[in-house]
């Protein structure tokens, strides 16, 4: 399928920017590029009900948070939402705009983790924090709002490789019971072999070589690319995960391996949609400014979450 106009406007504007590649920088430079990018990409945030920052211990000292209502509902189902950025860039501003659309669209609160980055913290320093603000999500319903029986996770692109881990950790403790993992074009192999990582290695805003440094920066060495909380789709077995809502696109480096992993849910008997968007690049979903079609798709995202936990 041909590449969707608003992606190919996107591409030929990074081009004519001349923005350099996150690996040619470093991860100071690159993590201020990222957010100078929203700036210019995101919509108009969606209004909520409220937002609320808030502060918890985490494994590493205090974490940050950021609560999105989308109703004024007294109680409110919730999905804690872990930002992509290859564990490097990205924070709770960054993905401001997906957040309040996703409250919005499907009246849930959305709890935004800010957890650490790499390479000040390697792996599993993400997995740790979005593991402990999972259980204090569900341990402090009360005082936020939330309802502990109807909570989610979710992510884009490293925050859905962070989604998918955190479901199969809570299933092997028994809780918090999750109702839905989305999973917004997921990273879930650092061994980087699917055939999309060579075929869409260039051109398409994500790259092999920026993905490569992403890895670099967040793992401690080539043998964690095969330790499952690093790459999901190596877990042993996926049974019993919380059903899953898989968003891919077609022109996008990790499109394979997302794929991929739903395929494993579905064959282990996990209830599992795939939404691929055949015409996209990585990230789409950020940048409706320019990609109209990023609206639908977070529309469709909102939708599955809703049907799973606001009913």
């Amino acid at each position: 399928m041909p590449l969707d106009p608003g992606a190919q406007a996107l591409l030929d504007m990074v081009r004519l920017a001349g923005r350099p590649a996150f690996e040619t920088v470093g991860a100071a430079e690159a993590r201020e590029l990222f957010r100078a990018g929203r700036k210019v990409l995101s919509p108009e945030p969606m209004p909520v009900a409220e937002t609320r920052d808030l502060t918890m211990p985490g494994p590493g000292g205090s974490l940050k948070l950021r609560l999105y209502r989308g109703s004024d509902a007294t109680i409110l189902p919730a999905l804690v939402f872990f930002h992509g950025g290859g564990w490097v860039v990205g924070d709770i501003d960054t993905h401001d705009g997906m957040c309040r659309h996703i409250a919005w669209a499907a009246k849930c609160a959305v709890l935004s983790v800010d957890y650490r980055l790499a390479p000040e913290a390697k792996f599993p320093g993400a997995v740790e924090d979005c593991w402990a603000a999972t259980r204090w999500a569900a341990a402090n319903a009360a005082s936020l709002g939330i309802d502990p029986l109807r909570l989610a996770v979710g992510g884009d692109s490293a925050g859905g490789n962070l989604a998918a881990v955190i479901a199969l950790l809570a299933r092997d403790a028994g809780s918090p019971r999750l109702g839905l993992q989305l999973l917004i074009y997921p990273a879930v192999d650092a061994r980087m072999s699917h055939p999309s990582i060579a075929r869409c290695a260039e051109g398409y805003l994500l790259t092999r070589d920026t993905m490569r440094w992403f890895y670099d920066q967040y793992l401690n060495g080539p043998a964690d690319a095969a330790e499952w909380r690093a790459s999901p789709l190596t877990v042993p077995e996926l049974a019993g995960a919380a059903p899953a809502y898989v968003l891919t696109a077609g022109y996008d480096p990790l499109g394979d391996e997302g794929d991929a992993y739903a395929e494993r849910l579905a064959d282990a008997g996990v209830p599992v949609k795939l939404r691929r968007y055949a015409d996209q690049i990585h990230g789409f979903c950020q940048n409706g400014k320019i990609i109209p079609a990023a609206f639908a798709a977070l529309d469709e995202c909102a939708a599955a979450l809703a049907a799973a936990i606001v009913g």
